[in-house]
């Protein structure tokens, strides 16, 4: 396996890495090696913002959330022209 060197990492994503480590029972490295795994193998992202936060609700399993179904047909624009 080859090993990489991370350098100038903000302070803040250093800690929140640590505590993300810290929650999942993983040391630091084994975190960052998880995110990056993830991340490179996951499919490219086709979808906006709503629809990546919708996956991540579905992700979460937060049954004090309610997901609506998706939206297939367009959205329509209100006609102002006429008064």
């Amino acid at each position: 396996m080859a090993s990489i060197v991370i350098r100038n990492l903000e302070p803040s994503t250093k800690e929140a890495l640590r505590r993300r480590a810290a929650a999942n029972g993983r040391s630091m490295e084994a975190e960052a090696r998880v995110i990056l795994s993830r991340e490179m193998n996951a499919p490219p992202a086709a979808f906006g913002l709503g629809t990546a936060m919708r996956q991540r609700f579905l992700e979460l399993g937060d049954p004090g959330v309610e997901v609506p179904e998706r939206r297939e047909d367009a959205a329509r624009s209100t006609d102002f022209s006429q008064h």
